[in-house]
């Protein structure tokens, strides 16, 4: 699956271990690497829902985005590159269609 960041920092974490662990700590370091990669190594979406983190869409004004876990209440967030985002005839997000995202922001949205 194509791969891209809304922004530099959130890419410098994927290609950069040494710096993703020195500002993520070493175990949101490893799960935000480890979930970059599954993602990467996937064709559609569909191929890393039922991995390991817990993928899942969001709903209210999440909708539209998806998270996975990474470590305590920290999850990463992003949203496919297709717009629209496919659906079927309920309405529901078609994951097999899903060949690309954006990884849009690490963040404990439980918290606020």
């Amino acid at each position: 699956m194509e791969v891209t960041y809304k922004n530099k920092q959130l890419q410098k974490y994927a290609e950069d271990e040494t710096y993703s662990v020195r500002k993520l700590g070493p175990v949101r370091s490893e799960k935000y690497l480890q979930r970059i990669g599954d993602l990467m190594d996937a064709n559609t979406l569909e191929d890393v829902r039922n991995l390991p983190g817990n993928y899942h869409e969001l709903s209210a004004n999440r909708k539209g985005q998806w998270a996975v876990s990474l470590d305590g209440p920290y999850r990463l967030l992003f949203v496919p590159h297709e717009d629209p985002i496919p659906v079927d005839e309920n309405g529901k997000y078609v994951w097999i269609e899903i060949k690309g995202i954006e990884i849009e922001e690490i963040e404990n949205y439980h918290g606020k």
